[in-house]
């Protein structure tokens, strides 16, 4: 039996910030605002991977009202939430995550950020996606307020 679990976050834009996606800092003039280091990307599949376990959520594990989380690293947030499900018997399969931002572009950093996540959950690269897309104008994405993203996780119990 395959398990899911679907993962979104947003953060705004911020000055005096850096961009961290998926663990890679990305060069622009703006970055995410947040108690950690607002990593959107890893925070969606944090939570993904939680909601597929049934382990809760990230603001239950890292509550943003706990200062031991205070610009902390999301990608080793994720890493202790990878040996949990791992604890719990579970396997990870694959990994497909979207960012949505209008800026800066992606393209460029995508292999970069796929490989950081790949690494992190213990998977071969080829079963970790990660797609890019704008608001085409709309909404806070299309205004370029902030950054949005969205994951789903398959897992599967191991033998």
């Amino acid at each position: 039996m395959t398990l899911s679990g679907i993962g979104y976050d947003s953060h705004r834009f911020a000055p005096g910030r850096r961009l961290i996606l998926g663990g890679v800092e990305i060069p622009g003039e703006l970055g995410l605002e947040g108690h950690s280091d607002a990593d959107v990307l890893a925070h969606a599949v944090t939570d993904a991977l939680l909601g597929a376990a049934g382990l809760g959520d990230i603001g239950e594990h890292f509550p943003d009202t706990d200062e031991r989380w205070r610009n902390a690293d999301s990608m080793q947030l994720l890493g202790t939430i990878v040996t949990s499900v791992i604890a719990a018997g579970l396997e990870i399969v694959n990994v497909d995550c979207t960012i949505l931002m209008e800026a800066p572009k992606l393209g460029s950093h995508r292999a970069g950020i796929r490989e950081r996540l790949a690494g992190e959950l213990g998977l071969e690269v080829q079963r970790v996606n990660v797609k890019a897309s704008t608001g085409e104008g709309m909404g806070f994405v299309g205004r370029g307020e902030g950054a949005a993203a969205l994951a789903i996780v398959s897992l599967k119990r191991r033998d």
